[in-house]
């Protein structure tokens, strides 16, 4: 079975997707550190081989494949590109083909979302994103999922990009608003959740302009010379990350005000297998949980992948019957 990319939409509806996550972060998965293998190119930067593996034993066992060749610019091809396999974990005979961008970018959102459950405000009606790319594009519905979000607001560096998917949300009966380069503070001060996927490597988003209750979502900070929020919001939001491991090893929203000793890695309240096993209960466990600052940063999980990539194999299995 492959799955393109617009198969692999339709069989991971927000959902079943998010209830997937939280059960799969409540269960024994073997989820080894990431391969990273540098591969000469002829007359070209060099590339980088990415291997991620996951398995559910005697279930599943998965492997994410990305290729990143920066060359490809010049080619006018895409500089990244990925592909999942699913096998089974009892033969392991092949089950599965799925597009590896797709899947990533919505298992990426919906994490977000997940996150959100536990730590934004019931209530939260006021969304701003912050950039308008492919992220962007899908953790807005993903938010919109899980919380009652009335009114949608875009920023990017690029106007146009914000403007663009402002009119697409428009189009989609989505109540959304340009928000101007210069008015990001206005922006983020009037929002319940904040959600930021971007390339940055200096904070966009200041501590002191989040209002009593909101939720920050940072998804682009991948690197540790990449960050997204100032030191002020890492030492007064209450702190939740995807995987401890991942996020004190990968991005520069903790790595770089850790290294400045503006916090320490103490500040991390819970990660998703403590929020999703019922250890730590978010939002509600915090003293006092109608004004409290949360803040969640995610830099992904080989578990994510596999359990989006059984759950889109079940799926379009099912389709198929």
């Amino acid at each position: 079975m492959q799955l393109n990319a617009t198969q692999v939409q339709n069989a991971l509806p927000w959902s079943a997707l998010i209830s997937t996550l939280n059960d799969i972060f409540t269960r024994k998965v073997h989820s080894p550190v990431r391969h990273h293998h540098n591969i000469k190119v002829a007359q070209n930067p060099d590339a980088t081989l990415l291997l991620m593996p996951a398995w559910l034993e005697n279930e599943y066992l998965g492997i994410k494949q990305v290729n990143v060749f920066p060359g490809n610019a010049a080619l006018k091809l895409p500089g990244l590109s990925s592909h999942y396999l699913l096998s089974c974990g009892k033969t392991g005979q092949p089950l599965a083909q799925l597009e590896g961008n797709e899947l990533t970018a919505r298992r990426t959102a919906a994490a977000s979302a997940l996150a959100s459950q536990f730590l934004s405000k019931e209530d939260a009606s006021e969304l701003l994103m912050v950039g308008a790319g492919r992220m962007g594009r899908r953790l807005i519905p993903a938010h919109m999922s899980v919380r009652p979000i009335t009114k949608v607001s875009v920023w990017d560096r690029n106007e146009d990009a914000a403007k663009s998917l402002v009119d697409e949300l428009k189009a989609a009966d989505i109540n959304a608003n340009f928000c101007p380069k210069d008015e990001l503070e206005t922006c983020a001060g009037k929002a319940d959740i904040i959600s930021c996927a971007t390339m940055s490597t200096t904070p966009l988003i200041q501590g002191k302009w989040l209002k009593p209750g909101a939720h920050l979502d940072l998804v682009g900070s991948f690197t540790p010379t990449m960050r997204e929020t100032d030191n002020h919001a890492m030492q007064h939001c209450a702190v939740f990350v995807d995987t401890r491991a991942g996020a004190l090893s990968e991005t520069g929203d903790l790595i770089m005000p850790i290294e400045q000793g503006a916090i320490t890695q103490d500040v991390i309240l819970a990660e998703f297998s403590e929020l999703c096993s019922g250890q730590h209960s978010g939002r509600h466990s915090l003293a006092d949980p109608q004004t409290a600052i949360t803040l969640f940063k995610s830099v992904g999980d080989s578990r994510e992948d596999l359990a989006a990539a059984i759950l889109a194999y079940k799926t379009h299995s099912q389709e198929k019957n």
